[in-house]
């Protein structure tokens, strides 16, 4: 189910995307721009709700409601961190004075033959 409902929000976001970039925009004709839009809708100057907007607040809804859905399913999974397993790390030691190097004699040459 999760990655069904998944699916529907990854594909409901895509189309209110795409949506969204079909509209015209509020003055796109040349007369509202002068001051004619009003005139030119049945509505007024507000003008009504067309198909687009509908289905841009319809996806909206979808789009909102699957990631309520997803956030719940999300912190409701019995879920256990990666780094549960590890334990906390050692505090580092004291560092003192650093040791000198020890000094090692020289290895013997082989014998000639």
């Amino acid at each position: 189910m999760y990655y069904v409902l998944l699916f529907l929000h990854v594909f409901v976001s895509i189309s209110m995307i795409g949506i969204v970039l079909l509209q015209s925009g509020k003055g796109a004709e040349m007369g509202a721009s002068f001051g004619a839009g009003g005139s030119q809708t049945v509505f007024g100057a507000s003008g009504g709700n067309t198909f687009m907007n509908k289905m841009t607040t319809g996806a909206a809804i979808l789009f909102m409601l699957t990631s309520l859905t997803l956030a719940h399913l999300s912190s409701s999974k019995n879920s256990s961190s990666i780094m549960s397993s590890k334990s906390a790390p050692a505090a580092p030691a004291q560092k003192s004075a650093p040791a000198a190097p020890a000094q090692q004699a020289p290895a013997p040459a082989a014998p000639a033959k």
